[in-house]
């Protein structure tokens, strides 16, 4: 009768140390999802700023501004406006197109 004593007391403390193990387990894989969730919501709300800010740079104005500032460019008038005649060239060997 010891024998089947001694094994259900193993048997016992094994199935407890699996318990305790499986409840670490649980919990550490608890924190991290916890973990996980706030960093995608971290990122998620970096998104979300990152586009707003990228709305306000791609305004029509801020373009234009920024096209006359850092590029010295103007806006186009006919005073401005040059015009180019394209003439071609004759061909120095004599081949006639």
């Amino acid at each position: 009768m010891s024998r089947i004593n001694l094994l259900l007391l193993v048997a016992v403390l094994v199935s407890g140390m699996v318990l305790i193990r499986s409840a670490y387990d649980s919990r550490r894989l608890f924190t991290e999802v916890d973990r996980a969730r706030a960093e995608a919501q971290r990122l998620e709300s970096d998104h979300q700023r990152l586009l707003a800010e990228r709305h306000a740079q791609a305004t029509n104005l801020r373009v234009e501004q920024v096209a006359r500032e850092r590029l010295h460019m103007r806006v186009i008038n006919p005073a401005v406006t040059q015009s180019v005649d394209l003439v071609r060239p004759q061909a120095a060997s004599g081949v006639a197109r």
